[in-house]
Parts: structure tokens; sequence; C-alpha cells
């Protein structure tokens, strides 16, 4: 029997599954609103239909290394138990993926946090991984 390769994880973090929506701003100023499918402390990837797409990614192709697709990700996570504060983050799209006939995953890069952002995701997702452990 053949091994299976692991699968590499692109943005060297923890990823946990959440689902929130993320308001995603092009460098013209048009928005997007999609969903979030997981997070790591240095990216997201989001879920959108092929109608967002065509609008993020130009010719629907993966970017190339170097070409990244620049956006702003804004978001809320919960800091303390119901108090969601909003995360403004700028980042590269570096990942796309058809998933099924109408669904893409979009990953991003974070590049830049307004404010707390950084301190803001890295206790989320601290706290859901602490959250998942058995």
């Amino acid at each position: 029997m053949k091994p299976v390769a692991a699968k590499p994880n692109l943005r060297n973090q923890q990823r946990v599954d959440v689902a929130t929506e993320v308001k995603i701003e092009k460098s013209d100023g048009s928005c997007l609103t999609c969903q979030v499918s997981n997070i790591s402390r240095t990216g997201i990837m989001i879920l959108c239909d092929q109608e967002c797409v065509k609008k993020l990614v130009p010719g629907q192709k993966t970017p190339a290394p170097g070409n990244w697709i620049s956006v702003t990700a804004t978001f809320s996570v919960p800091v303390v138990a119901h108090q969601p504060v909003s995360v403004v983050a700028s980042g590269n799209i570096i990942h796309m993926r058809r998933i099924a006939r109408d669904q893409f995953q979009l990953g991003i890069q974070f590049t830049e946090f307004d404010g707390n952002g950084y301190e803001y995701v890295d206790n989320y997702v601290s706290k859901l991984l602490a959250a998942s452990l058995p």
C-alpha cells in the first residue's frame, strides 16, 4: 500500500474551524461579504461562490507567487464571552481552490492588522485550540 503524504499546512500555524461573516474590500474600494471557514494567527480561509471569485480573482486563476491580490478583511471575534470586537486586517489572496460546483475556498494571508487586531485573533485562536483539547 502506498503511504499517504501529509497535507502541508501552508500557513505554518494551527487552524481552527469557525463560521462567521467577513467583509472583503478590494484595493478599488469595492466590498464583498463571504464566510470564514477557518482561521489561524496568520490567515483565514473563506468560502465564496463563483460570482464573488470572479470579482476577487481576475481570470479565476490562483495567484502566482509574488503576484498576490491585496485585500482588507473585516471580521468579528469574541474577546470575552459574547462581546465581539471588529478586526481589520490587510492581507493577500494567495490560494484558491474549487470545492464544489459553485463553491470556492480562498486563502488570505494576513500582512498587517489595525490596532490590537493581532492580539484579538491570537487570543481567539488560542482559546479555540485549548477548548478542542481532550
